[in-house]
């Protein structure tokens, strides 16, 4: 493990009776990451969590943090760790001042450091002309906030975060989002959702867990260039069959838009939009559109969770060659 590293996971499961909630999964989160943990309701992303964060212990496997094993010394690895559940941790009764004076003692903040804690996470979460205020007075996405707040207030090296932006307003979940990679310049964190836009806008690294199983982990630009076919919209002046429509060129398949627009999928490398286009021309039958498409992320991630041909762990946690890093 580098000096940079901040966790560590290997061969980590959890099992209910004979439910397997995690298989088997590996990574790492590197010092200056922001890295997606995605995948659909049910795939284990809470699950996993909840390990990381030392809430929940593993049936098999192990979770280094910063070095020190969560299982032997769950007391000094939690010290690093910052965690904001998907239900944050608040008390509505509180001021937002007393809420995090008393976050900080639990973290053992001294208390000659206590005000400056209070005051850094308040300014970092944008909190300060709130203190006073009752946290159930607060919006909630000043709610969220503070829950962010009492996850960084003892300055921890990883800062893990589940689904931080679900039922908030477009305004609001563009100020978390904000936050995050904010905080992604100085600590490592771990961002679950299933919210892709949430990734997209946030994360340089993503891994997609499926079935308890991590099925992609790479970065955001290999996520979108490994899985983004070629795809071509296509439209006509005359209604043409879909037989004719598949002779233009070798397709992997072919969607009717409407009774004159066609969309055309290929292999990645195996689109020959020249050639397309003068077929159709030389059958007379009116090119009245020719657009290429990308998939988007929403349909990647449909792919990878639902394909049968994906492998887990595409890219092996230890191979930092993919890491870019968000």
């Amino acid at each position: 493990m580098t000096q940079d590293t901040l966790i560590q996971v290997q061969h980590l499961s959890r099992h209910y009776g004979p439910n397997v909630a995690v298989n088997n999964i590996q990574f790492e989160l590197k010092r200056g990451e922001v890295v997606g943990f995605l995948g659909p309701n049910g795939a284990g992303k809470s699950t996993s969590m909840q390990m990381l964060t030392g809430n929940l212990a593993p049936t098999t496997g192990s979770i280094h943090i910063c070095g020190i094993d969560l299982l032997d010394k769950p007391r000094q690895a939690k010290t690093n760790i910052g965690y904001l559940p998907e239900q944050p941790p608040i008390y509505k009764e509180l001021t937002v001042d007393e809420y995090l004076k008393f976050c900080a003692r639990i973290h053992g903040v001294e208390k000659n450091r206590l005000t400056t804690a209070i005051d850094s996470s308040k300014q970092r979460c944008g909190l300060t002309e709130v203190g006073q205020r009752l946290i159930g007075n607060l919006s909630k996405g000043y709610q969220q906030r503070v829950g962010i707040a009492q996850a960084i207030i003892h300055s921890p090296a990883i800062i893990v975060l589940d689904e931080p932006t679900v039922g908030l307003d477009p305004i609001q979940i563009r100020e978390i989002r904000s936050l995050i990679r904010e905080l992604g310049q100085e600590h490592g964190v771990i961002l679950s959702t299933h919210i892709l836009p949430e990734v997209q806008m946030t994360c340089d690294r993503v891994q997609i867990i499926r079935s308890g199983e991590l099925v992609f982990q790479d970065t955001m630009e290999a996520l979108e260039h490994q899985f983004t076919g070629s795809c071509l919209v296509i439209g006509l002046g005359k209604e043409v069959s879909e037989d004719k429509i598949r002779a233009l060129a070798n397709v992997d398949s072919v969607e009717r838009i409407t009774s004159k627009r066609w969309r055309l999928v290929f292999d990645e490398g195996c689109e020959q939009v020249q050639d397309i286009a003068e077929k159709i021309i030389t059958n007379g039958w009116g090119l009245t559109e020719l657009t290429p498409e990308q998939k988007t992320l929403e349909q990647i991630f449909v792919d990878i969770t639902t394909s049968e041909e994906v492998q887990p762990n595409s890219h092996d946690a230890n191979d930092h060659s993919t890491e870019a890093i968000s």
